[in-house]
């Protein structure tokens, strides 16, 4: 009878949702100085727009969740670099290049080896991709001020998606 319960169980747990949360978080770059910020929305991310001063720094960033853009972070200048994700396409990698002051450079590569390139490659580079082989990029935080973003992290989970339309992120 014992046998019977443990093996049952065992089926069961196989069954069930993974238990694990596969979330990482990829340290800050940049100085620091000026506002925080998170971006936010639900579902996956679906589009990204950067805006910069050409052959400059970075000035701007949004995420698109589920089609519904989040609220920009930092100022627009000029016309936006955009990258819309196709379906089941997501970002696994965010690198660039900062300085003590600003972010100078950003690529966000996808799943399908696109990317989205914006900005200028000067100073210190850096390369953000997630701990676990199944997560895609969530979020970013970091700070900014009047003129770009001045520091900026990458956040990294699964986001398991039920039938239907909706879903359920585990970050």
């Amino acid at each position: 009878m014992f046998s019977f319960l443990f093996f049952a169980l065992l089926c069961a747990g196989c069954l069930a949702r993974p238990t694990l949360v596969h979330y990482s978080f990829s340290r800050a770059v940049g100085g620091g100085s000026g506002t925080s910020f998170s971006t936010e929305g639900e579902g996956r991310i679906t589009a990204v727009r950067v805006w910069e001063i050409s052959n400059s720094y970075i000035t701007g960033v949004q995420l698109c969740y589920d089609h519904i853009w989040s609220p920009r972070i930092g100022r627009t200048f000029g016309k936006a670099h955009e990258l819309v994700l196709y379906d089941e396409e997501v970002i696994i990698q965010v690198s660039g290049k900062y300085h003590s002051n600003y972010i100078y450079h950003l690529i966000f590569g996808t799943s399908r080896g696109r990317s989205l390139i914006a900005g200028q490659p000067y100073q210190t580079s850096f390369n953000f991709y997630p701990v676990h082989a199944d997560a895609e990029l969530r979020m970013l935080s970091g700070t900014y001020n009047v003129n770009g973003i001045t520091s900026l992290a990458a956040h990294w989970g699964v986001v398991y998606m039920d039938q239907g339309n909706s879903s359920d992120i585990s970050t």
